[in-house]
């Protein structure tokens, strides 16, 4: 069975009906009319007053998911969001943000008396989506302007709609997406060492990638490699619509937004994306959490309902869970960091933001 995980390719989307609204506001209405909106998900509903939470007028926070939707008996089943980003227009310091939440970090499940694995605190049993926000709410202490989702076909989809991304692959990575049913039509069970140009089938199969012994370029293995290709094929993405023209935007647009769910309607979202266009940077800014120095592998099984290997945020002096420097780290970058100079968590220090 496949291990539900796919790369968000929201801020993709994002590039895409911001340039056109910029440009041709009534063409892309239409197209974001093929967006999915689901108002049992609105996360402007999810009762956030009895958490500390921290927002800023000019600071739009947009929840990104990735799902695995599969059908079963002629049924199509949302998986677990293994994809959790937070795609962050800072129009105070002019930059775009993107945190990416590891998702076997170990945390408070909103609404449960137990600690698992981030997730799994979006389960239908526990409220499903609005609980993940919950849960990140009452875990890092952020609030989010809304959501935005997309699954395997999307993404498929729209790396074969801008002609592949170019990437580097390990030897071990090659001989790992040759030999199994990550990349899943045989025929594309061809990739090589080296810099190449992956179709859709491929790149998501170079996604999915976290066993322990198959390491990236770079020497990552498990879900930090995997992390770090989702985050390397995204950038690819960006910069490669970056040079491409209209007639591409809207190929890809047409191609993409149909397997997009959202809580946000058109007006809000070509506001966003208006202000993002006219920002006039396409680089973006990146963080993982939890951040280096503050967590630990928990291999062991020492919290039981993570069902097995979890990343314990921690205060970076014991084997404790405790999410709070983590969740100073994300507000700092998120309201602080101005996008210049690699950023660098600076303990004991406030975001100085609105709280909730």
């Amino acid at each position: 069975m496949w291990k539900k995980i796919v790369l968000s390719v929201l801020l993709v989307c994002s590039l895409v009906v911001g340039f056109l609204a910029a440009k041709a506001q009534v063409t892309i209405e239409g197209r974001l009319n093929h967006i999915n909106r689901d108002l049992d998900t609105n996360l402007s509903s999810v009762d956030l007053s009895n958490i500390h939470v921290e927002s800023d007028d000019k600071i739009v926070n947009i929840l990104l998911l990735g799902d695995d939707y599969r059908t079963y008996d002629g049924s199509t089943s949302p998986g677990l969001n293994d994809v959790i980003m937070i795609g962050t227009m800072d129009k105070k310091h002019n930059a775009l943000k993107l945190t990416t939440i590891m998702r076997d970090t170990l945390v408070d499940v909103a609404g449960q008396d137990k600690k698992m694995k981030i997730n799994a605190s979006g389960k239908k049993e526990f409220g499903g989506l609005k609980n993940l926000y919950k849960t990140i709410a009452q875990n890092f202490n952020i609030k989010v302007d809304g959501y935005a989702e997309v699954g395997f076909d999307g993404f498929v989809d729209a790396v074969d709609a801008v002609g592949g991304v170019e990437v580097e692959l390990s030897e071990s990575e090659v001989k790992y997406l040759n030999s199994t049913n990550y990349i899943r039509n045989k025929k594309y069970r061809t990739v090589k060492v080296g810099k190449q140009t992956l179709n859709g089938a491929q790149a998501l199969g170079f996604c999915r990638i976290r066993k322990g012994g198959v390491r990236t370029v770079t020497g990552l293995t498990d879900d930090y490699g995997r992390t770090w290709r989702q985050r390397t094929v995204l950038s690819s993405i960006f910069d490669k619509m970056k040079s491409q023209p209209i007639s591409k935007w809207l190929e890809v647009a047409d191609k993409v937004l149909a397997n997009v769910k959202t809580d946000l309607d058109n007006e809000t979202i070509l506001q966003y994306l208006k202000d993002a266009a006219l920002m006039g940077t396409t680089d973006i800014d990146q963080l993982q959490i939890p951040v280096n120095g503050y967590y630990w592998e928990d291999r062991n099984g020492v919290f039981p309902y993570a069902q097995g290997w979890s990343l314990v945020p921690s205060d970076g002096t014991s084997q404790t869970h405790d999410p709070s420097c983590n969740s100073e780290a994300m507000r700092q970058f998120i309201f602080k960091y101005d996008g210049k100079g690699d950023f660098e968590y600076k303990p004991g220090k406030s975001s100085g933001s609105s709280t909730n």
